[in-house]
């Protein structure tokens, strides 16, 4: 009963929550712009910079919509993660009071602080799929331990272009690079992608039992894959993004996986090869990527594997998703805020080999309070809802480090109450013994969310899911 309560106690908060709008002062008043100023833009591009901004020079703008406008300006730069701050503000050209129905002219300044974009630093991480399972379930042990070097060379040449690379030994070997150009074109719609894999692994989760990942080692490889692709993406207007992408991809496994498990790849094959197609459309009007807290969210990706006649994969995907988040108070002082949202995955047909069946538990998709457990199957339903309180939110200038794109450190914290909801609906469970799939989960619990520097979010979790079990759990947090 404890679980339902909380569940249901957080869903009528969040839900139920009535939205204050503050009262402006309407007016008939028009501004004109008559400049945008840009600085603080070192190595990023005006263009880059112009292309954030909904306010031109030309434009005539109600001033009860000024402010809106400015604000939403200042969310675009800063969710292109090239700056770890910019503003967008306005001031008058003329002394003279503003008349009723007049043109006052305005400038628009945009004041940016760039990021350090070269970044290179050793890696030293995990192989499981979170902190808390290698924690709770692998004993801490130092042999699952990832140690390498990574490369994230951003705005390589002004134009918001990345480039990344990745070379890691120990659980497994992985070499990855990839080159992302937002526009190409002169109308900056177009985008490229262009990215390739290749990693062995001499430890593999073969199949799951009761819920958790089985893992076998060898002394050898038991699996090796690669994969290289191209995508094209294209924006429109400010929110709306599409992609394209084809990618070739050879799987290989050890006869003694294929033997532990004859539905890894299907009839008991060591090898997988198919060239996959891929698109994507989002519609994301978030303020902050990272950790929104106003704006909406909406996804849809569908994957074709095995476009070619000999290709070991026949699969569609289909995933959708929807989110929105908003504040309780419009106040600027307000710190109520509230999010819901949904996401659904739909696999065709419905046999396909255990290696392609992905439920809840992977990257982000779980019910919180589930963080040790994945639940395999074809289709899953996940609803989420959090209701947040913000603790603080500033910006710490640290004097004594000199290098610019350091010294502003700024920090938030937010106390979240969440509830959720999933369900995975799989046709082998009974074979792999799950005890969570075919049935509703419900999780809920607090967390601290503590949000710093580059959008890292930190997330210290107290849950209780449907069986009634508590948990304390860390997690690198994104909602969808």
């Amino acid at each position: 009963m404890r679980i339902q309560f909380g569940f249901l106690l957080i869903l009528c908060l969040t839900l139920n929550s009535i939205q204050v709008w503050g009262q402006s002062d309407e007016t008939d008043s028009l501004l004109v712009v008559q400049q945008v100023n840009l600085s603080g833009n070192i190595r990023t591009r005006d263009r880059i910079v112009t292309r954030e901004l909904e306010i031109r020079v030309g434009d005539t703008i109600r001033m009860s919509d000024l402010s809106g406008k400015l604000a939403w300006d200042a969310r675009k730069l800063n969710n292109t993660n090239l700056f770890v701050t910019a503003s967008v503000t306005a001031r008058s050209l003329v002394d003279s009071l503003i008349v009723r129905g007049d043109y006052a002219p305005i400038a628009v300044d945009v004041v940016m602080k760039e990021r350090w974009y070269l970044l290179a630093y050793p890696v030293f991480d995990l192989a499981d799929r979170n902190i808390n399972e290698w924690w709770y379930d692998r004993g801490r042990s130092l042999k699952r331990v990832i140690y390498g070097a990574r490369l994230d060379y951003r705005n390589v040449t002004g134009n918001n272009d990345r480039l990344a690379g990745i070379a890691e030994f120990g659980f497994l070997n992985r070499y990855f690079l990839s080159y992302t150009r937002p526009y190409i074109d002169r109308a900056q719609r177009l985008g490229i992608r262009v990215d390739g894999l290749y990693q062995t692994n001499p430890e593999l989760a073969y199949r799951s039992q009761a819920d958790k990942l089985v893992f076998l080692r060898s002394d050898g490889v038991l699996r090796e894959r690669g994969f290289g692709g191209v995508t094209l993406t294209r924006r429109d207007g400010f929110y709306q993004f599409q992609s394209l992408g084809l990618r070739y991809v050879s799987n290989r496994i050890a006869d003694t996986v294929a033997r532990l498990n004859p539905l890894f790849y299907g009839d008991g094959r060591t090898r997988q090869r198919y060239l996959q197609l891929s698109y994507g459309y989002r519609y994301d009007r978030r303020d902050n990527v990272a950790y929104p807290l106003r704006g909406y969210l909406i996804t849809g990706d569908a994957t074709w594997y095995g476009l070619l006649p000999r290709d070991d994969l026949r699969q569609l995907e289909l995933v959708v998703s929807a989110a929105r988040f908003w504040a309780l108070s419009e106040k600027p002082t307000g710190r109520w805020f509230a999010n819901t949202g949904v996401r659904a995955q739909v696999i065709l047909p419905r046999w396909q080999p255990y290696n392609d069946l992905r439920g809840l538990g992977y990257n982000q998709e779980m019910v919180r309070g589930y963080e040790l457990f994945i639940i395999d199957g074809q289709h899953f339903g996940l609803w989420k809802n959090s209701l947040r309180y913000r603790l603080f939110d500033t910006v710490k200038q640290i004097r004594w480090l000199r290098v610019k794109q350091f010294n502003t450190f700024p920090i938030a914290a937010y106390l979240t109450g969440f509830a959720d909801a999933g369900y995975v609906q799989s046709s082998i469970a009974q074979q792999f013994e799950s005890r969570l799939a075919n049935r509703l989960l419900l999780g809920t619990g607090v967390s601290l969310d503590v949000v710093t520097f580059y959008n890292l979010v930190g997330r210290f979790s107290a849950t209780v899911n449907g069986q009634g079990k508590r948990g304390f759990y860390f997690n690198i947090a994104q909602e969808f």
